[in-house]
């Protein structure tokens, strides 16, 4: 299998793995603020296990270090408000806002990335734009908060996607998953006494939550997290993100069949669904008679928000 395909293959891997995070969040009964501390710590905390990780560390450069140490932060603003929009609204409504990366992704790719600024990726993603307003429509007004929060977690989704995407030739990905995650901890923990309710903000979970904690940060963080950044050596930052589009079709899924988020939303809701699912399976036609190589652009989160989340 070429390396392209390969690649494809482990985002849509990754994305199946990122459609149920936003069931778990919504499973989970602990607050947005402990629920991504214990993500990141479960994870970060498994990584420095591994000899392997050890070895990158010693052997990346400081000034890399800290470079992969402040998208970590990135990392966990991003899930701090994806969370966040999902205890305020719920786990289909959160997942869904995670395809404006897009919109934030082709402006700021380009200048990160240092090449020139393509205006098909504006095109394709503003064609998201009318989905997300379909979907603002189809909730209830006590959800919107919910949408706002989520939208600001779609924009740091798409500033670490394209951090990652300029550094990601540049450290072993299980080190830079453990750099990242172990920084995002510790910044939560810097966090948490500066916000409201901060007597809760590490609080212990009972046994069910920690199952699901146990679910959440193996199954649908390490594992998808370490293939996304392999995956990102061959594909475009917005490539990957037009990918993790399809994160709200499994998500909704798995909230119809397992929560029954059906009866809390309206018809728009799944017509504006519709039309952002539509722009992902545009992106790849408009770029097929590109003159240069048409596999890093190829498919038109998140939890890319777990890569990009």
């Amino acid at each position: 299998m070429q390396p392209v395909s390969k690649a494809r293959l482990q985002i849509h891997f990754c994305v199946l793995l990122w459609g149920f995070t936003a069931i778990l969040g919504k499973l989970i009964s602990l607050p947005a603020l402990p629920l991504v501390w214990w993500r990141m710590l479960l994870v970060a905390g498994s990584l420095l296990l591994v000899p392997r990780v050890w070895r990158g560390l010693r052997a990346m450069p400081a000034r890399l270090r800290w470079a992969y140490a402040g998208i970590g932060v990135l990392v966990s603003l991003h899930w701090l408000t994806f969370y966040g929009a999902i205890k305020l609204s719920n786990a289909s409504v959160g997942a869904t806002c995670i395809a404006l990366g897009p919109v934030f992704l082709s402006f700021i790719e380009p200048w990160i990335a240092r090449r020139r600024f393509d205006p098909r990726e504006l095109i394709i993603a503003a064609a998201v734009v009318p989905g997300v307003a379909m979907v603002v429509g189809g909730v209830p007004h006590g959800m919107r908060m919910g949408i706002a929060v989520g939208a600001l977690s779609a924009l740091f989704v798409a500033l670490f996607g394209a951090f990652n995407k300029r550094l990601v030739d540049h450290g072993d990905p299980l080190t830079v998953t453990c750099l990242e995650l172990g920084t995002g901890t510790l910044f939560l923990t810097l966090l948490g006494p500066l916000l409201p309710h901060a007597g809760s903000a590490f609080a212990v979970p009972g046994l069910h939550d920690t199952l699901l904690l146990l679910a959440l940060s193996f199954g649908c963080t390490l594992l998808p997290f370490a293939l996304a950044l392999v995956a990102l050596r061959h594909l475009s930052a917005f490539g990957v993100q037009m990918v993790t589009n399809l994160e709200p079709v499994y998500s909704i899924v798995l909230a119809i069949v397992l929560l029954g988020e059906q009866r809390e939303l309206h018809a728009w809701f799944y017509v504006g669904v519709a039309v952002i699912i539509g722009a992902v399976f545009i992106h790849p036609l408009l770029h097929r008679d590109a003159r240069e190589p048409a596999q890093p652009e190829l498919l038109g989160t998140a939890e890319s928000h777990n890569v990009v989340e």
